[in-house]
């Protein structure tokens, strides 16, 4: 079933060639202008948050892979308003399909591999010229992190949606959080202030989505509230945001009565 509804998508939008590449090219050329901001500062000053341009550069390209991933599968699940007001929602609800499934496949966008190849290769590359000496464990969080970061993206990208059921005009609120935390996830979090630091950690996970991971694989040490070891807590904060993401769903779902109130 989900290969079919997955599948169905990709083959229409591959169909048309050339739009396709130029929808990934720009979406690449998003990316790489983001990075160059921050490449911009570094020439400036040199270190950002204690970490060099290499070191800046892992912890872009494993937040860009993560937040793209997840962009991929749960980027239009936050645009559950439009359904809701048109009433275009009850034809989702009476089909014997899971509706989360049926809305993260309705706009699956393939332009959005573009962040997703370019993060990758940022992430590789950046490692290796970083001096990424790996054991066991490391090959394993370097592989697991953009997993784990993936799933804390879905996870709040699926809570943006089902806050919809109660703030039908919510969108731009619930995205301050999802693209306000892939800002955060792709900065050195030392950079921020005491609170800020505070509230992207325990509130919104998005310090642990790339930067204490980076903590970890480069043999870093952390800032205050955020020690090397938390760069291992990203698998964990994902389980938790995606029950609390299970329940606020679930809770939206019984509480929706149609277009009609």
């Amino acid at each position: 079933m989900v290969a079919t509804l997955y599948g169905s998508r990709i083959r229409s939008q591959a169909s048309f060639r050339t739009s396709f590449v130029a929808d990934v090219l720009g979406q690449v050329l998003i990316v790489g202008t983001e990075f160059l901001e921050l490449w911009v500062i570094l020439a400036q000053v040199g270190v950002l948050g204690g970490m060099d341009l290499t070191q800046v550069a892992v912890v872009y390209g494993l937040g860009a892979l993560a937040f793209g991933t997840a962009d991929l599968f749960f980027g239009e699940i936050d645009g559950l308003s439009n359904l809701v007001r048109s009433g275009k929602l009850e034809t989702l609800l009476v089909r014997p399909v899971p509706v989360l499934l049926q809305l993260s496949s309705l706009d699956l966008s393939l332009r959005r591999i573009g962040p997703i190849g370019v993060g990758l290769a940022m992430y590789v590359t950046a490692l290796n010229l970083s001096g990424f000496a790996p054991g066991p464990a490391e090959l394993l969080l370097a592989v697991v992190a953009p997993l784990a970061g993936a799933a804390v993206f879905g996870a709040l990208l699926t809570m943006a949606g089902a806050m919809q059921f109660w703030l039908v005009d919510g969108r731009e609120f619930a995205n301050a959080f999802t693209y306000g935390g892939n800002y955060v996830a792709t900065t050195p979090g030392a950079v921020f202030s005491l609170p800020l630091r505070a509230f992207f950690t325990f509130v919104i996970p998005a310090t642990l989505v790339a930067y204490t991971p980076t903590l970890a694989l480069l043999d870093l040490p952390g800032p205050a509230l955020l020690p090397q070891w938390s760069g291992w807590l990203g698998l964990p904060a994902a389980a938790v945001l995606w029950l609390v993401a299970a329940l606020l769903w679930r809770a939206g779902v019984r509480r929706y009565t149609g277009a009609g109130g």
